[in-house]
Order: C-alpha cells, then structure tokens, then sequence
C-alpha cells in the first residue's frame, strides 16, 4: 500500500523538522530538554523513513524528504528564529517545491 509510504514519509518529514529545530534551541547541546527532543525527533525521523522505504523507491523518498524539509525549516527559522528569507532564497524553496511536485505528478520513477 503505497498511500501507507507516503504517510510514514510525512511523519518522518515532521519529525526531522521538529528535530531540527530542537537541535537549533539546544544551543549546541547546553540545553537538556531540546536537545532530547533533537534527539528522539531525529530517530523517530530515521524509522518512519526506512518504513516509507517498503513502498517508495528511496530516491523519490529522499528528494521529497529533503525538499519539503528544506522549506519548512526555512519558514519555522523565520518565524521562530527570526531568520530572514530574500528574494532568491524564496525563489528557490518555489523551484523546490516544483521539483517535488513533478516528480510526484510526472515522474514513472515513483513507481517501486
């Protein structure tokens, strides 16, 4: 069931952003409780991507993984860290968005 994929590929998704973002409160590991949370976000992250692995080639898994991943970290740094996004870092999470989107809409490569 290759919809089963997809959804363990979006908890993975999550978890590495909550991850991520834990890992960029942590300040470095001085703090305890984010940096707990990086960690367990991270392995729950590495498990549900090796469960999406039964149903969608890992390429495919990892461009989208990494795409989506990208932008929202870029969007959580704005809003949480105060990170600002200019016109080329914007045009380029768009191209990664279209990149994700053809391969899921276009690419025969989905198919396990």
């Amino acid at each position: 069931m290759k919809d089963a994929g997809y959804l363990w590929l979006a908890i993975a998704i999550v978890s590495e952003v909550i991850g991520t973002s834990a890992l960029k409160a942590s300040e470095e590991f001085t703090r305890p409780v984010p940096a707990l949370i990086s960690v367990v976000a991270f392995l729950c992250a590495l498990f549900c991507l090796s469960l999406t692995l039964r149903t969608v080639p890992v390429g495919i898994a990892y461009a989208i993984w990494s795409g989506i991943g990208i932008v929202l970290i870029s969007l959580i740094a704005l809003v949480l860290f105060g990170q600002k996004l200019d016109a080329p870092a914007l045009i380029g999470m768009a191209l990664i968005i279209a990149g994700v989107l053809v391969i899921n809409l276009f690419s025969k490569s989905t198919a396990h």
